[in-house]
């Protein structure tokens, strides 16, 4: 079966929500098309901020067109209104990518750093490093949260090429 397909990774956030795209082509080789930010002001109201991330997000997807988007779980936080904030987040990200007609996968930390380096507890600057590898780019994507969301849209490549689909 031929399959070419964009997939769009996203790292949930309140202050900053990484994406990144990249291509999938039917040899299940990848290469990136974008990648960035979404950040929201500090101090501004949590409905404001979740409307700014969804706004941005609306464009992201009208502009790269993805097929699919991959969504970072959530992991235990110690700060009660930390996880409450990213949680209200990621619920914005959700409903924009199902509302743009995306199917919606989500991924632990823990699955993404084992389909980016082999290894589920690899330290930030290892999933950094694949990323880079795996995607032949000269540099580490900047900022972090963008090479997070990279790693995440890689590892749901690495689910469909498991998959044979």
């Amino acid at each position: 079966m031929i399959l070419n397909m964009r997939i769009l990774g996203i790292d949930p956030g309140t202050a900053t929500v990484g994406f990144g795209a990249i291509d999938l082509d039917e040899r299940f080789e990848f290469k990136a098309v974008s990648f960035g930010t979404i950040k929201t002001k500090a101090g501004f109201p949590i409905a404001e901020r979740l409307e700014m991330i969804y706004r941005d997000l609306q464009e992201i997807l009208e502009n790269l067109r993805p097929e699919v988007v991959a969504v970072e779980q959530l992991f235990a936080f110690r700060n009660v209104t930390t996880v409450i904030s990213v949680s209200q987040a990621r619920g914005v990200i959700l409903l924009a990518a199902h509302q743009f007609g995306c199917p919606l996968f989500d991924y632990t930390p823990m699955v993404v750093k084992m389909a980016v380096t082999g290894y589920g507890k690899a330290e930030k600057r290892e999933v950094q490093e694949s990323v880079r590898d795996l995607l032949g780019l000269a540099t580490i994507p900047r900022p972090d949260d963008a090479a997070d969301a990279l790693a995440i849209a890689i590892c749901h490549a690495h689910h469909l090429e498991g998959r044979k689909i």
